[in-house]
């Protein structure tokens, strides 16, 4: 049975700035699942992923500081929600403490709650350690006492909690990371930081934030502060959105119809990072680096990062000189056999795009209109590290509509009660660090309409609750997976020490983030 949209239901879609019949086909998607991806073979090394020579890495720095003036540079950061995972862990432990009277050998006791230990231990070795403190001492509190008493709840409480630093409600965006002698840095201060390097246009850093409206006053006061110790002979450029409204997804109730709130309203939940490309699709710029906010590292290991970071946008614009050069040509029909069989070529064994089985039988004209469809997308150059065990996506080839193409793929897309797929899988060799540098203009300097490569059959639902009642909540395709499925892709080997995350609180206790 169809569901029935009231007059009322159809004015607060609306106004939320979607349409009916988006509406109408998510609900089909929960009906009828997502389909899982053909994993044909993990991208490895020499097959699908290029591994930079020393002589390249400077070869590409070289040509990024060359061109770089001439082109408009952006850092687009991911940095919208509340670092709820990251202090999950230290959330249950003052909830077991309030349940069992402040007792705490129930800490140690049960089991999982051995990283709290971990916690206490180094406590001082946290960055926010001195803002704790000092809002503990305000409130009559010696850090050092209470933790000889094993009185761990006003720990927890004044860190976590609005009566202190707040850090369960924070953003990522806002929880320091590193010291810096008495000194410390917030995470998007570090993005500051790093971006002076790669993101500079004639003195201009450009960075873009997404971020959640809740967080954009303390966000905006926090950088107009902290951005004047690093304005010397540069100017920072900043900018935010929030997620649009229009991409959130209607929720569904265990039977697959319209989840309502007790006013009757029906219910919308943010679809995922994959809503983003809509906020990337706005950026004005030739080149954008993406880089998620919880993945940076203390001054003393940047160099590395930026190194790589200038070295793929450079290899960006290698690539992207080609494939204009071709485009062009074959925009004002100048070409010949020989041409076209370099171009194919090219597309075959740089852009990792797989000729069509009858492609020595086609006419030419057929190639030529090929060749400029594939030619003539976004390109996305896409860091990849070994796979050291981090969860989440990585590269592989896969099949859909009879066409082989590079993707980051995540477990969620992978039927893993197939044998076949699941020993593909496990064979990958690289995981996805978020690290790409993309080039969203054509030719002529006209920007793509992001919007139109995108694999709208990509996406996950997942059980939520709301009031106390299940609820099934669907996911867009992810920003660099789904979403940029339909980009020229190309995966560059970068090393593990560009790729260091804040997933949980004692992430910050490893030697790259002290």
């Amino acid at each position: 049975m169809k569901a029935k949209f009231s007059l009322q239901d159809i004015e607060q879609i609306k106004h939320r700035g979607s349409e009916l019949e988006t509406v109408k086909n998510q609900l089909e998607s929960f009906k009828n699942g997502f389909p899982f991806v053909n994993l044909i073979a993990p991208a490895i090394i020499d097959n699908g992923i290029k591994v930079f020579t020393d002589i390249e890495v400077e070869t590409y720095i070289s040509h990024y500081n060359d061109s770089k003036a001439d082109n408009c540079c952006m850092k687009f950061v991911p940095a919208s929600g509340a670092a709820t995972r990251m202090f999950k862990m230290l959330h249950e432990s003052y909830n077991l403490l309030c349940a069992n009277n402040d007792n705490y050998k129930i800490l140690f006791e049960k089991e999982g709650f051995d990283s709290f230990g971990n916690f206490i231990e180094n406590i001082n070795k946290f960055a926010f350690y001195k803002e704790l403190k000092s809002v503990l001492n305000d409130n009559k509190f010696e850090i050092d006492e209470l933790i000889k008493q094993n009185n761990y709840l006003p720990i927890l409480d004044f860190l976590l909690h609005e009566k202190g630093l707040n850090y369960a409600n924070m953003p990522k965006a806002m929880i320091s990371f590193h010291k810096y002698n008495e000194d410390y840095r917030k995470a998007i201060v570090e993005h500051l930081i790093e971006g002076i390097q790669y993101s500079n246009n004639k003195g201009n850093v450009n960075i873009h934030f997404t971020l959640s409206p809740e967080h954009i006053f303390m966000v905006d006061e926090l950088l107009a502060v902290d951005k004047l110790k690093f304005e010397n002979n540069l100017k920072f450029c900043l900018s935010h959105s929030i997620q649009k409204a229009s991409t959130d997804t209607i929720a569904v109730d265990m039977e697959n119809n319209p989840f309502r709130d007790k006013d009757g309203k029906l219910v919308f939940r943010p679809a995922g990072h994959g809503a983003l490309i809509e906020n990337l699709n706005e950026i004005d710029a030739d080149i954008i680096f993406i880089k998620n906010i919880d993945n940076v590292v203390p001054d003393r290991l940047k160099e590395t990062t930026i190194l790589y970071k200038k070295a793929l946008a450079g290899y960006l614009l290698s690539v992207q000189e080609v494939v204009f050069d071709y485009i062009e040509t074959l925009d004002n029909s100048c070409f010949s056999e020989r041409i076209i069989a370099d171009m194919a070529h090219f597309a075959n064994t740089v852009l990792n795009i797989p000729l069509p089985n009858a492609w020595n039988d086609i006419e030419i004209i057929e190639k030529v209109d090929w060749l400029y469809g594939k030619f003539n997308r976004p390109i996305r150059i896409c860091g990849m590290v070994k796979n050291e065990g981090e969860p989440g996506g990585g590269p592989f080839w896969i099949e859909k509509n009879e066409e082989q193409s590079l993707q980051i793929i995540e477990s969620s897309q992978i039927n893993m009660n197939s044998k076949k797929q699941k020993e593909i899988f496990s064979n990958s060799t690289h995981f996805n660090p978020v690290d790409l540098v993309c080039g969203v203009k054509d030719y002529e300097g006209n920007k793509f309409n992001l919007t139109d490569y995108v694999d709208k059959e990509t996406g996950f639902i997942s059980v939520k609750s709301k009031d106390g009642r299940d609820l099934k909540a669907q996911e867009l395709p992810g920003l660099w997976n789904g979403a940029m499925a339909d980009w020229i892709t190309l995966f560059i080997e970068v090393p593990a020490i560009t790729f260091n995350p804040v997933k949980v609180v004692n992430d910050l206790l490893r030697n790259t983030h002290q």
